[in-house]
């Protein structure tokens, strides 16, 4: 079953760290990719920009509404994701167990399917 693990960051509560610190995360991510990859777990993955260069888009009652970032009003971002293919809920769990990010950010599982449910 595919599960999405998005990174989730507090932009009030990211720490500051140093262009190595940075560097050396960076790194630690793309290991784990490799790791997720070389188990054949790995279906895509990938950093975001930050929420400024964004865009929110709404149409409501025909109308669309465009807001440029960043989203004072956001208190918090998905900074990247991993795709996976596992199969169980369990295993995709202990899988953000591993993710370097859960150390300094919020890794969210959430099962790829549809978003109703049927009668």
């Amino acid at each position: 079953m595919p599960y999405l693990l998005m990174i989730i960051d507090e932009p009030a509560k990211k720490p500051v760290v140093s262009a190595e610190q940075g560097r050396r995360a960076y790194e630690r991510m793309n290991a784990f990719s490799d790791g997720l990859r070389a188990r054949g777990l790995l279906k895509a993955s990938d950093a975001l920009k930050p929420d400024s260069e964004g865009v929110r888009v709404e149409v409501r009652q025909g109308r669309r509404t465009i807001v440029d970032g960043p989203f004072a009003e956001c208190k918090e971002i998905v900074g990247g994701f991993f795709l996976i293919d596992c199969p169980t809920k369990e295993q995709a769990v202990a899988i953000a167990g591993e993710c370097p990010a859960a150390e300094w950010s919020t890794v969210e599982v959430r099962e790829v399917g549809r978003c109703w449910e049927e009668d």
